[in-house]
């Protein structure tokens, strides 16, 4: 990330000390995944945006989602919305009349998808290993 997204995202958590700067910094990496995920070059929407940051932070933090997300400050998708909502206020992302904090409320509860999916996944995957 350039300096002055540092700037902004110092600026922002001076503000709203609720989130940590690396959840911004994820945020970011998140939107570029959802956008080639849904082949998109500018606007996703937040639920597709919520899919994307599902998506990436398995890949990228496997069980210790939940660990993550705690350090960062976030609690529910909600959250994420806030934390895209700021980056909107300081003009880092734009917004178009549809998009809404709404659309980012209970989309999905962390502890079913990171805790309880996650381990029924990881549980066929070794019964698929355990086959060979």
């Amino acid at each position: 990330m350039n300096q002055e997204f540092n700037n902004v995202i110092d600026t922002i958590c001076a503000k709203d000390e609720r989130y940590k700067s690396e959840a911004y910094e994820f945020i970011m990496e998140a939107l570029a995944y959802t956008q080639k995920k849904f082949r998109r070059s500018k606007h996703v929407t937040g639920q597709e945006l919520l899919e994307g940051i599902r998506q990436l932070l398995e890949n990228k933090f496997g069980p210790m989602v939940l660990t993550v997300l705690k350090h960062w400050g976030v609690k529910t998708t909600e959250d994420f919305g806030h934390i895209v909502f700021n980056l909107v206020q300081h003009k880092i992302l734009s917004k178009t009349e549809e998009d809404t904090l709404k659309s980012f409320r209970e989309a999905y509860d962390f502890h079913e998808v990171f805790s309880v999916d996650y381990k029924k996944r990881f549980e066929k995957q070794v019964s698929r290993m355990r086959n060979f």
